[in-house]
């Protein structure tokens, strides 16, 4: 996952949350094979027989682009990451990993000059996921695909914990501890989506939505997994939501 991207840098106490090794910096293999699946329906055209740069920004430690790679042949993935310790675990797994921001001007890249980006797990740690679109807007050329996933903050299991007066899952109060929620780890988490509001927020950012898809949640109890896998059919209802979409 990237640091959080604000005008000015973001703030050094969420700078050092983020370079701690004990943050988790990579999404789950399930939701990361399916995002994957995605992007490769997306490049089995003509339209895109020549190899393409694909930039799996917010990389963490290179597993969903790992994960990608092999579905993904002759296409060329490159981890972007502002943390350095996240970078060094990337570089262990896929052969390239450069550091960048999500501020403006702040990936290094040329305007236009991606085929595609991988955006897993990140917009949710944001402090300005607007900058962030803009950027990646940026960098992307006319036509170029989001493939976006993010925990939904309407999942099956929220709705009945707000009902009884329980923080959902995926939100946090604290950079510290967990309060008022079912969980243990402490995230980063400062935003969160529906699947209504994801694609608003994506097509007001200049994008075209292209596919809304569900995908199940790892940390779901054992239990309750076939009934999480279930849900992945309505993505307003799934623990995570994936979208694609097309920069206009």
């Amino acid at each position: 996952m990237t640091a959080p991207a604000t005008t000015g840098g973001p703030p050094r106490d969420l700078r050092d949350f983020y370079e701690n090794p004990a943050v988790p910096v990579a999404s789950g293999t399930p939701r990361s094979l399916r995002q994957a699946r995605m992007l490769a329906r997306a490049l089995s055209g003509p339209a895109t027989a020549s190899p393409q740069t694909i930039l799996d920004i917010g990389c963490g430690d290179g597993t969903a682009a790992a994960t990608a790679a092999p579905l993904l042949p002759g296409h060329r993935v490159i981890g972007v990451d502002w943390s350095q310790d996240a970078l060094r675990r990337a570089r262990t797994r896929i052969p390239y990993a450069v550091r960048g921001e999500l501020t403006g001007g702040g990936l290094p890249f040329a305007s236009g000059s991606a085929d595609a980006v991988l955006f897993s797990e990140v917009i949710e740690h944001l402090v300005d996921p607007d900058a962030a679109l803009d950027e990646i807007r940026r960098i992307l050329r006319p036509g170029g695909h989001l493939m976006l996933s993010t925990p939904n903050l309407a999942a099956w299991y929220n709705r009945g914990l707000l009902l009884a007066g329980v923080q959902p899952v995926f939100s946090e109060v604290s950079l510290r501890g967990i309060h008022g929620r079912p969980g243990e780890e402490v995230v980063g988490h400062l935003r969160l989506y529906t699947a209504r509001a994801l694609r608003e927020f994506v097509a007001a950012s200049g994008f075209t939505v292209v596919r809304l898809e569900g995908a199940p949640f790892h940390g779901v109890p054992r239990p309750l997994r076939p009934l999480d896998r279930l849900a992945c059919a309505r993505p307003q209802l799934a623990s995570i939501l994936l979208l694609h979409a097309r920069r206009t």
